[in-house]
């Protein structure tokens, strides 16, 4: 299976002191599935990663939904800036 990338990642904060550039559409699935906040942008991003893997959403849409979803869970972390 081939991981489908976004860029640029979205940094969250998975411990003290630790964080992870999520990167890809796996992997935000993946941390969706940590989260202990289910909310409104918890949801949509859930409902996005299913439909992009029935072809109905963008890895954009991933990243734009999980984005919002690790704020919402208080995990977002500010982007580096290059």
């Amino acid at each position: 299976m081939s991981l489908h990338w976004f860029s640029p990642p979205v940094p969250i904060k998975v411990r003290v002191g630790l964080t992870l550039n999520v990167s890809n559409v796996e992997a935000a699935g993946a941390e969706l599935l940590r989260f202990t906040k289910k909310g409104k942008h918890w949801r949509r991003a859930v409902e996005c990663v299913v439909a992009f893997g029935e072809g109905q959403a963008s890895v954009a849409d991933v990243r734009r939904t999980f984005r919002l979803a690790a704020k919402e869970e208080g995990v977002l972390m500010p982007e580096e800036v290059s």
